[in-house]
């Protein structure tokens, strides 16, 4: 297995305004964008080859990621012109693929944080001859998630939609998002209109006879879909807790890129991410947060759990808790935001105007 496709075209409505300038695989995560890592990894698995399926803000990945060579890869760039979902995106790249009508081809989503054993799954799709392998997870609440039970060989028997009812949750083991393709399969996908591998692709396969086969593999996942996940990730990576080759730095508790300045007595704890050029004063506490390129943590600040864009000021003696700062937005001294609020980018909050607790 050489050869992996990496859909990253979705707009991630969800984590706005985190992606209102920046899409989705390409917000920082650990010090680099959040695809950086997918691909480290890829690399690692022994993967030379990735296309990547671009459509929302299609034009800046090439211009970080090249050729892929400082990677030791070799990437591929194809755009959609209209959204085509995960089935149509796979397909719309298959005439840039390499491989024979055998070969396994590895796809994986661009918002994904897993720890996946990406060789044992391309190992048990070999081993068991499927036409398509899929990584599967467990999770204690089953309820959010399409469910893909299997057989005591790990085949894969059925794809249920979300479950509304107790009685309808068989199983706790959920599509994690990762698959391996038998090359063949790829070019049985309609070409040219918009297709889901999730509600239409593996459904019909599996009517078919077909055979899919699932791995469960319960080691770190997490669905980067919404601030609070993607801040979770960033400082799981600086931990350590999530693995990736692509982490620039130790892990430990913080994460300070070059040229970033904190002040001494400035506390950063819970694997905090100090971007570039970004300033920390005196006496501010974050802690898990993530503080992009070019922002200011004033004094006395506290910030948990938060996501600062790039350029943002937070001013002193400012509180936020579970909070997500767009790029460039200004918020003024002696605020309080807690979980939940999103500031859009080059938004301005005057001091002393938001709190959810008495000035005293």
């Amino acid at each position: 297995m050489t050869e992996a496709i990496l859909l990253v075209g979705g707009r991630g409505t969800r984590l706005r305004p985190l992606t209102v300038r920046t899409p989705k695989p390409m917000v920082p995560a650990a010090g680099v964008p959040f695809l950086t890592h997918q691909l480290a990894r890829a690399r690692a698995a022994g993967v030379e080859h990735i296309v990547l399926a671009t459509s929302y803000l299609a034009e800046v990945f090439e211009p970080y990621f090249g050729d892929g060579s400082s990677l030791g890869l070799h990437i591929e760039y194809v755009t959609e012109e209209e959204p085509l979902g995960t089935g149509g995106a796979i397909r719309n790249v298959a005439s840039r693929l390499h491989s024979g009508p055998d070969d396994p081809v590895l796809i994986f989503n661009g918002d994904i944080l897993t720890g996946l054993d990406i060789p044992a799954l391309v190992a048990a799709h070999e081993t068991t001859g499927a036409e398509v392998s899929l990584h599967l997870t467990r999770v204690q609440d089953p309820r959010a998630f399409g469910l893909v039970p299997t057989d005591a060989t790990g085949r894969v028997t059925a794809f249920l939609e979300k479950p509304q009812t107790p009685e309808e949750i068989v199983t706790d083991q959920i599509n994690a998002g990762a698959y391996v393709f038998r090359r063949s399969v790829i070019d049985t996908i309609p070409a040219g209109r918009p297709v889901s591998v999730e509600r239409e692709t593996f459904p019909e396969l599996l009517a078919t006879g077909a055979h899919l086969q699932g791995m469960v593999d319960s080691t770190y996942w997490l669905d980067l879909g919404t601030p609070q996940a993607f801040v979770r990730g960033s400082a799981d990576l600086v931990l350590g807790r999530a693995p990736s080759p692509a982490v620039p730095g130790r892990c430990g508790d913080r994460l300070v890129l070059p040229t970033a300045t904190v002040a001494p007595d400035a506390k950063l704890t819970g694997g905090t991410v100090v971007g570039e050029g970004a300033r920390i004063g005196e006496g501010a506490r974050i802690t898990g947060s993530t503080v992009l390129a070019g922002a200011v943590v004033e004094p006395g600040a506290v910030v948990t759990d938060s996501f600062v864009g790039a350029g943002a000021r937070i001013g002193e003696r400012t509180i936020l808790t579970g909070t997500v700062i767009g790029d460039g937005a200004v918020v003024g001294p002696d605020n309080e935001l807690r979980e939940g609020v999103r500031v859009w980018c080059d938004a301005q909050i005057p001091a002393a105007t938001l709190r959810f607790s008495s000035d005293q």
